[in-house]
């Protein structure tokens, strides 16, 4: 088993869904990081079910830090953060405990764990877990921010219903952060929760894609090879339940296009190297420009449906069909937005960690050159 990501900077994850407690533990952090529990208590907010919309399943999400802080400052050494699971309600899969749920994790971790796995909820495969990924991701976002680095996802589109494209990205980003629904435009958004609702009606679900803006990374972080940072992303978002693909600029329509239209134009604007496009999403050999970091991950619609489905008992090895009990988001892309920005945030400072040091990131929090 292995549930770390990163280099200089890692984050562990630990729980189930219907277990005690979830939690994460961030180690590598420099000391002397300020932890702002009201932004950490904001963005969990904006990750909670949201009406009709989401699950009825509500966590208050109370994280507590027990280890790694004093003062409100990171002491340099492991920080772990608690998020108690109150509102369980494990009944509701007892009788799905052989039986795979089509497009979820049950088959594969009856194969993995050998029947030891905890297959309440979806157990350690949950999407409960990211609240955990979200309050650790919280504390790097903040700190990011100190430094000019600011981060920003919109539902691009749900149910073939497209939002407006970013246009002025730091004011973009700035209103996306303290949204519930991340969109630019509020009726498309409209549009998007009624088609939600119209799935939900019938016991079925929706997808979509979301679209992140990172602006403020300084250019030359990254590795050439193996830790690119399209790669150290890449590898965080598919750790994001529900993830099934990723773009960077322009994405997969670049390879419809000739060199001439593909390559971004250079040019000098006040000292600083800028491109006049951003085709290649802020990054040039895996490295960033300086350009904002633009991608879009792809979101399936949520596995667990209230429809009849043909599946197994893996334990009997025998067909059934399976009709779903228990609460269930009809999309998640809307809630899955700030999971991708948290985990965007935990990459940038692992990705700057490893270009600049550890201490980099502390100048910003606490006030020293």
């Amino acid at each position: 088993m292995k549930n770390t990501f990163g280099n200089s900077v890692a984050v562990t994850l630990f729980g189930e869904s219907h277990g005690e407690y979830i939690g994460a533990v961030l180690d590598g952090l420099a000391p002397g990081l300020e932890i702002n529990s009201e932004y950490i208590a904001h963005m969990l907010t904006l990750r909670r079910p949201d009406g009709k919309i989401s699950t009825p399943r509500k966590e208050k999400d109370e994280f507590r830090i027990v280890s790694g802080a004093v003062g409100g400052r990171t002491t340099g050494t492991p920080l772990t953060i608690l998020i108690p699971n109150e509102n369980v309600q494990s009944g509701d899969y007892s009788r799905m405990k052989t039986v795979a749920r089509p497009s979820h994790a049950d088959y594969t971790a009856e194969c993995k764990y050998h029947g030891y796995q905890d297959s309440r909820g979806g157990g350690h495969f949950s999407g409960r877990i990211t609240a955990a990924l979200v309050a650790a991701g919280a504390v790097c976002k903040y700190a990011l921010e100190q430094k000019g680095i600011r981060i920003g996802t919109h539902v691009k589109r749900c149910a073939g219903i497209p939002d407006r494209e970013f246009e002025n990205l730091d004011a973009d980003i700035r209103e996306l952060n303290e949204k519930t629904f991340a969109v630019l435009d509020e009726e498309r958004g409209e549009n998007m929760r009624e088609a939600i609702l119209a799935a939900a009606a019938e016991g079925d679900s929706v997808g979509g894609i979301l679209e992140t803006a990172i602006v403020g990374m300084p250019a030359g972080v990254g590795e050439p090879w193996f830790d690119t940072v399209e790669s150290m992303l890449s590898h965080m978002m598919f750790a994001i339940p529900a993830v099934k693909g990723i773009e960077f600029g322009a994405g997969f329509a670049i390879a419809d296009l000739r060199g001439s239209a593909a390559n971004d134009p250079m040019r000098i604007k006040d000292g600083n190297v800028v491109t006049v496009t951003n085709n290649n999403g802020g990054l040039g050999g895996g490295i960033t420009n300086g350009m904002p970091i633009v991608f879009r991950t792809a979101i399936k619609p949520t596995p667990t449906i209230f429809k009849a489905q043909d599946t197994i008992d893996f334990r009997s090895l025998t067909e059934t069909v399976l009709e779903p009990k228990g609460r269930h988001d009809p999309a998640i892309v809307h809630r899955a937005r700030i999971v991708q920005d948290a985990a965007s945030a935990i990459v940038l400072c692992d990705a700057l960690a490893m270009r600049f040091g550890t201490d980099w990131l502390k100048t910003a929090s606490s006030g020293e050159k």
